[in-house]
């Protein structure tokens, strides 16, 4: 058995320890612990656990056992004080936390054939949807559940950078019990969605749970319980709810193991991950980061569009939320950026979405726009970004009811999403071009309650007030506003965001904030 983390391979048959393509030195008895804690990895190992194991049950004392445990974190380019991959947990025991998928040779058809390894698994993440049980003793059942499966593999197939197993491949574990380990091995595969299906007095139930292949560890489970009319109808609710579920966790989860990985050993796609953590953030200090890493996946892969449109995606952003210091620097970087991913992929609807925001943003053809927003959602209508994006064009192109729609539906399909306070945010701005202030109100009360520090919302809040005439109200928004920025003027404001809308303006002159 060979057991893969990050740049390593340790390898049980020949007892050895890789990195990269060289060999780690590594004691026998350091081995032996090593590979104790690997193959336990999905539990906590007692010091009396790991005493049995390795030393038979002889006393030891605990600085030999300390000796040895420090050794096997040196060997795999750990410590004590980082534990990346073992970890301490005080007064209980140690656990081996490090992702980790297994290689085990298969013997081919024939004994006499030369053993072949599984499929490596890919860079991005990747996921296969298994056959849905049927507890519901109807046989009928058996087509819709099936049918929700394929659903939900259509549906997960639309983001790109997702790496999707097809429904053939999936469906040859039907009917079988499988061990979550062995599927991922054998396809290739990172996540497993697994799910069952019963049917019970007009009603049917289903539950889902996505599993970390290499670990067996459970990322998320839900169940939804639905009344069985229209089944189509049913199996499209239920697909919606599982992608909009399964998707921004696998993102989450792929983010995390990206920034606990060490900068030597970064990829294209990790450096794209850690800058997606920061553009989450949406302050100027994460934006600029968000830029740097963007353009360090570019330098390691200049085909990624869809780390050229983010970085585009910050530098917009920097104007929109006025933290450029150097606004038309930042519109030409934005739009240079929006036209190198579309030359790189026009047929991904997250990098069509973010180009049209910019275009928007920056440029201002509304039509070309709008087209492009609709193409992104008719690409990927299970996407929170394409929606959220097109709620944002839809607005500054002054059709703010559609705005709305589209905000409504982003909220829908992500309702935990990181950037769901720009999604109130788009919101405010829609209904303040209604002259709906204190729905505007209701909105941007949200994206504080779930961004406390962010500066638009209280920009928002100072002049939905000020138009109200409520006066004690704007005013602390106002005094918010200079307290997070002290030298924030109304004309300094409009220079770094030039497309300001007239409205908002009006109502920060009104809330009593300096010209």
């Amino acid at each position: 058995m060979r057991y893969l983390f990050e740049e390593y391979a340790f390898d049980t048959d020949r007892r050895e320890l890789h990195r990269g393509a060289d060999v780690v030195s590594i004691a026998p008895q350091v081995f032996d612990l090593l590979e104790y804690l690997i193959r336990n990895r999905e539990r906590v190992i007692s010091k009396d656990d790991l005493i049995n194991a390795i030393w038979n049950g002889r006393n030891v004392s605990d600085a030999a056992l300390t000796t040895r445990l420090n050794a096997a974190r040196s060997a795999i380019g750990d410590s004590g004080e980082e534990q990346r991959f073992v970890k301490t947990l005080p007064r209980k025991g140690f656990r081996f936390v490090g992702q980790v998928r297994e290689a085990r040779e298969v013997a081919g058809p024939n004994p006499s054939d030369t053993p072949e390894s599984a499929p490596a698994v890919p860079d991005k993440p990747s996921i296969a949807v298994l056959p849905f049980a049927n507890m519901s003793g109807d046989p009928e059942q058996e087509y819709f559940a099936d049918g929700m499966v394929e659903e939900i593999t259509t549906a997960l197939s639309r983001f790109k950078w997702l790496f999707v197993i097809a429904r053939n491949s999936s469906f040859t574990f039907k009917g079988k019990a499988v061990d979550i380990k062995e599927v991922g091995r054998r396809l290739g595969v990172r996540y497993v969605l697994e799910g069952s299906v019963r049917k019970a007095s007009g009603k049917v139930r289903i539950a889902g749970q996505l599993i970390d292949a290499a670990t067996g560890a459970h990322l998320w489970a839900d169940r939804f319980e639905r009344d069985l009319t229209d089944v189509f109808a049913l199996q499209d609710e239920v697909t919606v709810a599982v992608v909009s579920a399964v998707q921004p966790k696998m993102l989450q989860t792929e983010i995390e193991m990206a920034t606990r990985r060490r900068p030597e050993n970064l990829t294209a796609y990790d450096l794209f991950l850690r800058s997606m953590q920061h553009y989450y953030l949406t302050t100027r200090e994460s934006l600029a980061e968000a830029i740097r890493l963007a353009h360090c996946a570019l330098e390691l892969e200049p085909r990624f569009g869809s780390a050229a449109a983010l970085a585009g995606d910050c530098h917009a952003s920097n104007v929109a939320l006025g933290y450029a210091n150097d606004p038309q620097f930042d519109c030409k970087e934005a739009v240079r950026l929006a036209h190198l991913a579309l030359r790189i992929d026009d047929g991904d609807p997250d990098t069509l979405s973010r180009v049209a925001v910019i275009s928007a943003g920056m440029v201002g053809d509304s039509e070309a726009e709008i087209e492009m927003a609709d193409r992104a959602v008719l690409l990927n209508p299970n996407s929170w970004r394409t929606w959220n994006n097109r709620g944002w064009v839809y607005t500054m192109a002054g059709l703010p009811e559609e705005a709305i729609r589209s905000f409504e539906r982003a909220i829908r399909m992500s309702p935990v999403d990181p950037l769901l306070h720009m999604t109130f945010l788009g919101i405010a701005h829609a209904l303040m071009g209604l002259r709906r202030f204190d729905e505007a109100i209701v909105a941007l009360k949200k994206v504080v309650r779930l961004n406390p520090s962010f500066m638009p919302a209280y920009r928002g809040l100072a002049s939905a007030f000020g138009h109200l005439g409520r006066d004690a109200e704007a005013h602390a928004a106002a005094a918010r506003v200079l307290e997070i920025d002290p030298a924030f003027t109304i004309s300094a404001h409009i220079a770094r965001v030039p497309k300001s809308s007239k409205l908002i303006i009006e109502g920060l002159r009104k809330a009593g904030l300096p010209e």
